[in-house]
């Protein structure tokens, strides 16, 4: 792995991933809500936000119907 955090000495294989690792030291929170403007240090998350304003429920439990906002809401609700 090529690529190392002067901060932390973390290494990455690639030099985006390198970038968006320092932003954990910087607290750079590049991506914002249209909404509320709140900020992210991940697109991801920022896309999981935004469900809260758009009321998106796309992961829906087969079982009973009921939806949610991430998929990692859905796995804890099938447990």
């Amino acid at each position: 792995r090529p690529y190392e955090c002067p901060q932390c000495g973390k290494r990455f294989q690639t030099s985006s991933h390198l970038l968006r690792h320092r932003w954990i030291h910087t607290d750079e929170r590049p991506f914002h809500c249209p909404y509320c403007r709140k900020g992210f240090r991940y697109n991801s998350v920022l896309v999981t936000h935004r469900r809260i304003h758009t009321r998106e429920r796309p992961y829906e439990c087969p079982k009973c119907g009921k939806s949610f906002s991430s998929s990692s809401n859905l796995t804890r609700h099938q447990r």
